[in-house]
Formats: C-alpha cells, structure tokens, sequence
C-alpha cells in the first residue's frame, strides 16, 4: 500500500467516523447540545467532527462513545460491542482488537485490550509506532502512562524531543502537544493507558 492508498484509507475512516457518531445521536434522538454536554466537548467542536471538518483524537472518541453509552471501538470499527458489567474483564493475546487511531500516522497500529469492559477509568493499548511523525502533534484531555516495550521511539513533548528504549516510562498530560515516531529498523511497540478525567465522573 502507498502513500496514498494510506491516505485515502484514512480519509475514508474519517468519513466513517462521523456518519457513526451522527447516526448514534440520532438513534438517542439528541440534539448537538445534548451529546455535547454529555462527553464534555463544545457544541461547535461536535457539529466540526459531525461534518468532517475535524478529525477526532482517540480521547476525544472515548468521550463521545462514553457520553453515548458505547465503546470507542465501535465507533472506529462499526461493530457493536457489548459491555460487560462483571468485574473482571480477560482478554487473551490473540483477542486484542486492532483499531486505526485517526490522528496518528497511518500506519500506527493500537490494539485495544479494554474493549469489552464497562465503566472503565483507562483505555490501555498496545501500540505499534510508525516511523514517521503523525500530520500534527495530537492534544486532548485527560493523563497517559507510556511504557516501552521494545525498539526506540523519539518522543514529541510541549516543544521537547526524548528518545526512550525498551524498558523507559513516561508519564505526561495529555494535553499538551505530543507525538513520537519509531526509530531503527524495526518499529517500536509500546503500552500505553490513557485515562480520562471523565470516567471518575
């Protein structure tokens, strides 16, 4: 797949996206206001992801699934996904739920772990990383822990540039901008947990 056969898969799922969360506000039969209040976001924010005029981080998703009632997952994917209300949630190795994070480089890879569990605090994945930046640095509400599980990654902070190996941790605000890229041969997988402030509400 080239450039731009990546490129316009991304568009694509964009595109996707927000005829998802338009159709899922209409099922409650909400207004923009509604929704908006709902996941903590501005009513014209909303209307700009609705109308593809802006592309929603993966924080932002989760607020608008959780202020839905859904998982994120199923915005993204299309499948609905029943939550679990036990207390214990496993998800095997070969279970892992491959999503496409839209504003990430398009070929960054997240694997979610938490999908089939409700009222959750943290949103953990596994992260393949691209070895190139993403289009902008991503800002969102909301804290991330970021763990290195193999290669190296050069990571983007609020105007400062880290590179971390195997084995690093970061903790951070996540709203501030930020974005990595792997470097070396092999891209770099990484686990990352984001918690949104959101969930303790």
């Amino acid at each position: 797949m080239n450039q731009t056969q990546i490129e316009e898969k991304g568009l694509a799922l964009e595109k996707a996206i927000a005829k998802r969360i338009r159709a899922k506000r209409l099922e409650h039969n909400w207004t923009l206001d509604q929704l908006a209040k709902a996941a903590g976001l501005s009513k014209g924010y909303l209307s700009q992801i609705e109308n593809e005029d802006k592309t929603p981080t993966l924080g932002t998703l989760t607020k608008i699934a959780f202020g839905l009632g859904i998982d994120a997952v199923s915005l993204i994917t299309g499948e609905e996904t029943k939550w679990k209300q036990e207390k214990f949630s496993l998800v095997r190795a070969g279970e892992r739920q491959p999503i496409t994070h839209t504003g990430a480089a398009p070929d960054s890879v997240y694997e979610s772990f938490s999908f089939n569990k409700s009222n959750r605090f943290m949103d953990p994945y596994i992260v393949t990383v691209s070895k190139q930046f993403s289009p902008k640095p991503l800002m969102h509400e909301g804290q991330e822990l970021a763990f290195i599980l193999e290669g190296t990654n050069e990571f983007y902070y609020d105007g400062q540039t880290y590179i971390v190996q195997a084995g690093d941790a970061m903790y951070f605000d996540s709203d501030r901008p930020h974005m990595s890229r792997s470097l070396g041969p092999k891209q770099a997988r990484v686990l990352v947990v984001f918690c949104n402030p959101l969930r303790g509400e």
